[in-house]
């Protein structure tokens, strides 16, 4: 690799680091607030979208050997990125206990998880 490789490596690395920073520093500034990182989130995944269809998309290899570079770079540093999301079960196993937490100091109200009186 070239001392310009290492340069813009670096480069990229201090960006990358600030940016991570930054998006930590929005996520404590949210604690609490449901909805502001949810839109944290959902900001994250556009971004995410918005590299892997265009410009990622615009640089794969269009040989052999940069596309076996490629493949051997994703098998050493961890994989395809990926933004998981919450699925909706793990959702409302997390939104029912608070609920019916919340719903057995009220009198008369249904418990949510058996779907009865209390």
């Amino acid at each position: 690799m070239s001392n310009n490789g290492i340069t813009e490596s670096g480069q990229l690395s201090e960006q990358l680091h600030k940016i991570t920073t930054v998006v930590q520093d929005v996520a404590e500034s949210c604690q609490g607030n449901t909805t502001a990182l949810l839109q944290l989130l959902r900001q994250l995944e556009l971004l995410h979208r918005e590299i892997r269809d265009g410009t990622f998309q615009e640089s794969l290899p269009n040989n052999r050997q940069q596309l076996y570079a490629l493949l051997k770079d994703i098998e050493a540093e961890g994989g395809w990125p990926y933004i998981e999301r919450m699925r909706l079960q793990a959702f409302l196993r997390n939104l029912l206990p608070a609920a019916t937490e919340e719903n057995n100091q009220q009198d008369g109200s249904v418990d949510l998880l058996r779907g009865d009186r209390s």
